[in-house]
């Protein structure tokens, strides 16, 4: 063995601590969060959707601050023929004015009304993709009839016309369950909704993790687990699911503006959140019944808008974690 030069040895002092650094290996997951922050795209998306949920879930302090909240009628703000005074009603009180009819603020039935479509959004999302990723993986690793059986029963429910289904099937499950239309709380209410979008929005999920669990079940590592005496269960859960972590992820973040868009189509259509419960759907709705006026404009504008933006903001930050979780992604 040759003895180290000294010069050598002066080069190897001098090597700063940074540049060790640089050769610090980084696993998949972080690999991905550095991309995903220097993503322009991420970034905008991320604070936009920052500051709506903080709009929204602090609705009840911000009515507190503003000093009036969805549920109080301003009367005295419309005419004879209730409609709002001046613009749309807007005045120092009422930023964004009061609804036609009842008067109620149009600020507050925003802010509540964008907690409801992101909270089922979201509830429905976790559910939908959670159990989607347990019926793919399941299906591809057990295979045999199992899987032939899932997949016809996918194909037929992916060829059932979800939205005209769904319009008879929310008032036929209600009046089954509870006793036919009326106030209730909005637990009890969302919960219908959630179980609707439940019944239909799993299989694209479960399509998704299938073609990848087909092409990890055959890898050493299950082999080995198998060779261990692990069960199904074991494998699936501590195998399987947690080495495609990364579509179904993608998959919970495209599925969130989906489902905002559809509880707002269905709300639209008058079988989503039952009143009094502010709903941006309904609100689109109350606006189009009111066009012939000035504040139905503006309703429309407002509500139409406030949706345009969630549905695009989550979009395009569902794109940006797609396109962090691929290796080959040039972003």
């Amino acid at each position: 063995m040759e003895p180290v030069a000294e010069a050598d040895l002066a080069v190897m002092d001098v090597v700063p601590a940074s540049e060790a650094k640089k050769f610090v290996g980084r696993s998949p997951g972080q690999l991905a969060w550095l991309r995903l922050k220097r993503d322009r795209t991420a970034k905008t998306t991320a604070i936009t959707i920052l500051v709506l949920l903080i709009a929204a879930y602090g609705a009840p302090l911000w009515s507190l601050i503003y000093g009036s909240d969805a549920y109080t009628q301003n009367p005295d703000l419309l005419d004879g023929s209730a409609k709002p005074l001046g613009f749309a009603g807007v005045d120092g009180t009422h930023w964004l004015g009061v609804l036609p009819g009842n008067g109620e603020d149009v600020l507050m039935q925003l802010l509540y009304g964008i907690r409801t479509s992101v909270s089922i959004a979201i509830v429905t999302a976790i559910v939908v993709v959670a159990l989607g990723a347990i019926i793919g993986a399941v299906s591809a690793f057990v295979g045999g009839w199992l899987d032939a059986v899932i997949n016809w029963f996918i194909d037929v429910m992916l060829s059932l016309p979800f939205l005209i289904i769904a319009l008879a099937a929310v008032p036929i499950v209600t009046d089954l369950i509870l006793g036919g239309p009326g106030e209730r709380p909005l637990a009890v209410s969302a919960s219908m909704i959630v179980i609707v979008l439940l019944v239909f929005g799993w299989m694209g999920t479960a399509r998704l993790v299938r073609g990848q669990v087909m092409s990890l079940r055959e890898r050493e590592f299950i082999e080995a687990a198998r060779a261990a005496g692990a069960g199904t269960g074991h494998i699936v859960f501590k195998q399987i699911l947690p080495n495609v972590w990364a579509p179904i992820l993608v998959s919970f973040s495209m599925a969130v503006p989906s489902m905002v868009a559809i509880e707002a189509y269905l709300a639209f259509l008058g079988v989503g959140v039952s009143q009094p419960h502010p709903d941006l759907g309904r609100l689109v709705a109350y606006a189009v019944s009111q066009m012939r006026i000035i504040n139905g404009w503006f309703l429309l504008l407002v509500g139409g808008g406030t949706i345009f933006l969630l549905v695009l903001t989550f979009n395009l930050f569902g794109d940006s974690v797609r396109d962090a979780l691929n290796p080959k992604s040039n972003r």
